[in-house]
């Protein structure tokens, strides 16, 4: 199948960054209730908008009720680094990781916690690694989605419900996608820019009673910074997981949030919400498997993921080239596609293998990326040509 006339139709919205990723359908600023904005986060409608979002969270994302939810600082990044560095250190850990945030987790507790009993499970980009590796006895920190590789863990089979260790879960691109077991999950993060379509710089944390356990009895060998610290006199901060934030938090991405889990709520909830992603995803992957020139970069189709697909261009021309200079073949589409205003910010992650990578999390529609895949297939094309 090949594409080399431009195609009639274009995507009506050409956003398919994998965060801050692309607003809901008819997301406008002057819908947002601007009541809270210029008010303290500590006043009476500051705390709570605060406790609104992280009600809906619970309602929408359908988190039992005996786990805590708390807005903390620094996105996603900043809600796992809470975790590990108040939790681990009480037991071995194994670290498990198939793309560079996963690695990242890693890099941080061999070398700035400096844990001599933490194990490495890896697979590299498009694979995961051999799950039954795992030691439950330790604790374990893993992403659910990779975000940068595409690869995704299928369910939650491989975790014990008798564990003995915590599991630390970064499901950033997974969750509000995908079925995240909570009963296997003991600490979950994500942030607000992914699949909700909503602002930076802010995370979201969920703790099992396990978790909980955990931070009210162990107390790490190294000093906490403030922005990290869940407990007082041995008892959780329970506060944070009110709204009563570590930090000045930024009432206008809160009242962002509670525009898009209200819309969440209003296309059927967590079953809704799936069902776009997974809508999304085919619509790439069908048009993925009709040409020859393209693949999923994740290997198993069970582990590709709805949301932050990751695509490798496999054409014998095009494999036969130098790494740069498929890289730079890659980068061509994307910057053509830019150019043209079909498509922004598709380009692989910068560690990861050269390719495409195209957000299909529920804020974007299946018909803008029905409209986006011969669009691709015609930059191919006439990127191609000019190998000849």
């Amino acid at each position: 199948m090949t594409n080399t006339t431009t195609p009639d139709i274009r995507p009506a919205n050409p956003n398919f960054s994998s965060g801050p990723c692309s607003k809901r359908p008819g997301w406008s600023a002057a819908e947002l209730d601007a009541q809270a904005l210029g008010r303290s986060h500590r006043s009476k409608i500051g705390k709570t908008k605060l406790a609104q979002a992280i009600d809906l969270t619970r309602e929408v994302l359908q988190v039992p009720d005996d786990y805590r939810i708390g807005i903390v600082p620094a996105s996603d990044t900043g809600a796992v680094e809470m975790a590990m560095w108040s939790m681990l250190g009480e037991r071995g850990v194994d670290m498990v990781a198939w793309e560079s945030f996963g690695s990242g987790w890693v890099t941080d507790v061999v070398k700035q916690l400096k844990l001599d009993n933490c194990r490495k499970i890896e697979a590299g980009y498009g694979e995961l690694p051999d799950l039954s590796q795992i030691n439950f006895d330790n604790d374990v920190v893993f992403t659910w989605n990779g975000t940068t590789s595409g690869v995704r863990v299928p369910n939650a089979d491989f975790i014990p419900a008798d564990r003995k260790g915590l599991t630390i879960c970064d499901a950033t691109s997974a969750a509000f996608a995908q079925d995240l077991a909570f009963d296997k999950l003991d600490v979950i993060t994500f942030s607000w820019q992914k699949a909700l379509g909503g602002e930076g710089a802010h995370g979201v944390l969920i703790l099992s009673p396990r978790a909980v356990e955990r931070l009210e009895n162990y107390t790490p060998a190294w000093p906490l910074p403030k922005i990290f610290r869940m407990t007082k006199g041995g008892k959780l901060i329970e506060g944070i997981f009110k709204g009563e934030t570590i930090n000045t938090p930024s009432m206008l991405a809160v009242e962002d949030a509670i525009d898009a889990l209200e819309w969440a709520k209003s296309i059927g909830g967590l079953k809704g919400m799936m069902g776009r992603a997974d809508a999304n995803f085919a619509a790439i992957q069908n048009y993925v498997d009709n040409v020859y020139w393209l693949e999923n970069l994740a290997v198993d189709p069970a582990t590709r993921s709805n949301t932050s697909v990751c695509l490798k261009i496999t054409d014998p021309a095009v494999q036969a080239l130098p790494a740069d200079e498929q890289a730079a073949f890659a980068k061509a589409i994307v910057s053509a596609l830019d150019k043209e205003g079909v498509a922004y910010d598709i380009g692989a992650y910068r560690d990861a293998p050269s390719g495409l990578r195209i957000w299909a999390g529920a804020t974007v529609e299946t018909a803008d990326l029905e409209a986006l895949m011969p669009w691709i297939g015609y930059a191919f094309e006439a990127q191609k040509a000019q190998l000849a």
